[in-house]
């Protein structure tokens, strides 16, 4: 009899231990689902401020913000500030993440390529030094003659104010990269085309029988090497 009763207890309490462990499960899947909402919604609701934030500085611009993309972005942006010692600013890299994301380009080609433009200072008012085709504006270093049909080409408004917008002057050198390299499908090739002109390219292929620049060889460096450490800090 006693034996009996030990036995039904062992099986009442492998029961109760069961329905605890069962219940405890829901609960913290529950407390998970509920966990990943708020962060679903904080991130939204992030989104959301920055696209407002992109409508009220640049009006000119074109980007739809991607929640599968998102979280990337902000890495990237937090990661380019910091290697910039803010001059890039946050906005900027979240930005330049996303049109590169939807242009499958690497970012960090675009950042070195905008900090070689600007000597390091990533200014957007910036006025390139005068030569035989005029001036170059703004972060990406465009010229009058170039941007207006980089922009048509991108279905973006144009007007030569709109080249000391940083977001545009972002958009437009990822397009005008996108372009380049889907012409080329080389680098060396885009971004000496991007320095000099795709004329000045054609000129500097039959002078030195390759497109391999120092301005392309550079960026290409600078990219990989930022792109490695950033990959080590994670």
């Amino acid at each position: 009899m006693k034996r009996k009763i030990t036995l039904s207890l062992v099986i009442l309490l492998s029961f109760l231990a069961g329905f605890l462990y069962f219940e405890n499960t829901k609960l913290q899947q529950t407390i998970t689902e509920t966990e990943n909402e708020i962060e679903e919604q904080k991130t939204k609701l992030e989104m959301k401020e920055m696209e407002e934030y992109f409508a009220t500085n640049s009006e000119a611009t074109d980007v739809t913000l991607s929640y599968e993309t998102w979280v990337e972005s902000t890495k990237l942006a937090e990661q380019l500030l910091e290697d910039s010692g803010g001059k890039f600013e946050k906005e900027w890299g979240i930005f330049l993440g996303e049109i590169a994301a939807q242009r499958d380009i690497d970012p960090f080609i675009v950042y070195e390529l905008l900090r070689t433009e600007t000597g390091g200072s990533f200014d957007p008012t910036l006025v390139g030094p005068e030569t035989r085709f005029g001036h170059a504006y703004g972060m990406a270093q465009f010229m009058k003659n170039t941007a207006p049909w980089i922009a048509e080409m991108a279905g973006l408004p144009y007007n030569d104010d709109l080249l000391f917008d940083p977001l545009y002057s972002i958009q437009l050198s990822v397009e005008y990269l996108n372009y380049l390299y889907n012409k080329y499908e080389d680098w060396d090739y885009a971004l000496t085309a991007y320095h000099r002109g795709v004329g000045g390219l054609e000129n500097y292929i039959d002078a030195n029988g390759h497109a391999k620049s120092a301005y392309a060889i550079e960026i290409q460096e600078n990219a990989e090497e930022i792109g490695d450490l950033i990959a080590y800090s994670n």
